[in-house]
C-alpha cells in the first residue's frame, strides 16, 4: 500500500553516517539504498566494482527513520472568519524540512470551499514532489464528504485513502454526531478498510466541550470495534482532557495523539502533554505526536463568536520532540517512536515506514548531534538537504 513512492533512483545510494537508530540503536553505520528501498545495512559496505552506487558521506550525522505527520493540512485549514481567513496551503520543502517524509492530509472545518477532491490533489502533487503522502476521508462534519460518495468505496478504491478525519466531537464547530451516527462510519471505516488490506483508522479532532471522550469511550465500550480503530487528537487541549486521555488509554490499551501547538494557550505543549502522559503511567508506545500544521488556531469569545486567529506550523513538533531527548524525559529511541514507529503502526504503514530495516521504504533523515534535520530522504531520493554537503 505505498501509492505514491518516488520513482526510483537510476544509482545506488550508499549513506555512510555517525550513528543509526532504527528507532532502537543499532550498530550499522552504512545504509544501502537502491529501488526505493533499504537493501543493505552493515559496517564497511563494499560494492562491487563497476556498480552505479553514489557515496553520501555523512558520518557526522544521525540517520533515523524519516518522521511520519499523520494530521497535516495540506490545502490549508482555516476559514473560521469567513473566506478572508482560510490558511495557505503547505508545500513540500516546508515539509521535508523538519525531517519529515510522509504526510496525511486533512480536512477540517471547511469541506464546502475545500473537498476531498482537493485535498486529494494536494496530497498527489506531494507525492510528485517526492514526498510519501496520504489522506483521510471526511472532514468535521457528519456525514463524511467523500470522494465516491461512500466511506468503503473511498477506502477501497482510492490508494492514498488510509482512514476518515479529522471528524469533531466535543466541539462547537463539529455537526454534534448523535452517537449511533458515530459508530456507523466507523463501522463503514473498518468494513471498507478490510477490503482494501488497510487499518482504515477514524481520526477523532476533540474540542475543548465538556463531554470530552466521552462519546469515543462509548463507542469503544458499547461496540466490537476495536481501540485501535480510533485515534483522538488534540488530547492537549486543556489538562482535564489530557487527563481523560490517559485514562483513555490506559483503559482500553489505546493510543492517543498530541498536537505540537505553537501558542498552547490554556492547554499544554506537547512536551509538557507528553510528560505528563508518562508519568500516568501510559506506554510512550500508545502516544504519537503530530503538527496540525497549516491548519488555524481560531480564537473565539465566550459566546462563541470568531475574533482572530493564527496558521499553525511544524516548526514545534521537532521543537518539542527534541526537548523530550534533550530534557531526557525518554531516551532517543523512544522518543523516535512517537514520530515514526508508532505512527507507522496506528496507520496501518509498519509493514514498511517507521523503521530501518532490510526491505523497507529508504526514508530517511539525518540529524545533526542537537537533533536538528539537515537531510530527507524519501525512498532513496534526497528530498531535503545537499548530498554533498
Amino acid at each position: 500500500m505505498s501509492p505514491n513512492k518516488a520513482r526510483p533512483a537510476d544509482t545506488l545510494t550508499l549513506l555512510r553516517v555517525g550513528e543509526t537508530f532504527t528507532p532502537e540503536r543499532c550498530e550499522a553505520t552504512d545504509i544501502l539504498m537502491a529501488g526505493g528501498k533499504i537493501v543493505a545495512l552493515g559496517q564497511d559496505l563494499a560494492v562491487p566494482h563497476g556498480w552505479p552506487v553514489r557515496e553520501v558521506d555523512a558520518r557526522h550525522l544521525i540517520a533515523v527513520p524519516a518522521f511520519i505527520d499523520q494530521h497535516v493540512h495540506v490545502t490549508g485549514g482555516g476559514g473560521e472568519g469567513g473566506c478572508g481567513t482560510r490558511c495557505p496551503p503547505i508545500s513540500a520543502h516546508d515539509i521535508a524540512s523538519m525531517g519529515i517524509g510522509t504526510v496525511v492530509g486533512v480536512l477540517g472545518t471547511d469541506s464546502i470551499s475545500r473537498s476531498p477532491a482537493d485535498l486529494l490533489a494536494a496530497v498527489r502533487g506531494l507525492a510528485a514532489d517526492g514526498l510519501a503522502a496520504y489522506m483521510y476521508t471526511g472532514a468535521y462534519r457528519v456525514p463524511a464528504p467523500t470522494l465516491t460518495g461512500d466511506i468503503q468505496r473511498d477506502l477501497a478504491w482510492i490508494p492514498e485513502v488510509i482512514g476518515v478525519g479529522e471528524i469533531a466531537i466535543s466541539d462547537h464547530r463539529s455537526s454534534q454526531p448523535r452517537q449511533d451516527e458515530l459508530e456507523r462510519l466507523v463501522s463503514d471505516a473498518r468494513v471498507g478498510a478490510m477490503l482494501a488490506g488497510k487499518r482504515g483508522i477514524c481520526h477523532f479532532h476533540l474540542g475543548d466541550g465538556k463531554r470530552g471522550l466521552a462519546p469515543l469511550r462509548r463507542l469503544l465500550e458499547e461496540t466490537e470495534i476495536p481501540a485501535d480503530q480510533i485515534i483522538p487528537t488534540h488530547v492537549n487541549r486543556r489538562p482535564e482532557l489530557l487527563e481523560e486521555a490517559a485514562d483513555f488509554a490506559l483503559a482500553f490499551d489505546a493510543s492517543v495523539d498530541v498536537t505540537a501547538f505553537e501558542d498552547a494557550g490554556d492547554g499544554l505543549s506537547a512536551f509538557e502533554a507528553v510528560s505528563r502522559l508518562l508519568a500516568r503511567g501510559v506506554s510512550p508506545a500508545r502516544i504519537t505526536l503530530s503538527s496540525d500544521c497549516n491548519g488555524s488556531l481560531p480564537e473565539f469569545d465566550a459566546d462563541g463568536a470568531y475574533v482572530g486567529m493564527q496558521v499553525a506550523r511544524n516548526t514545534a513538533l521537532i521543537a518539542d520532540w527534541q526537548r523530550l531527548v534533550h530534557d531526557e524525559v525518554l531516551p532517543l529511541e523512544a522518543a523516535l517512536g512517537l514520530l515514526t514507529a508508532n505512527v507507522a503502526r496506528v496507520l496501518g504503514l509498519h509493514a514498511h515506514k517507521g523503521r530501518l530495516t532490510l526491505g523497507f521504504d529508504a526514508d530517511i533523515t539525518l540529524l545533526d548531534k542537537a537533533l536538528r534535520p539537515q537531510r530527507t530522504f524519501v525512498a532513496g531520493r534526497c528530498v531535503y538537504g545537499d548530498v554533498d554537503a
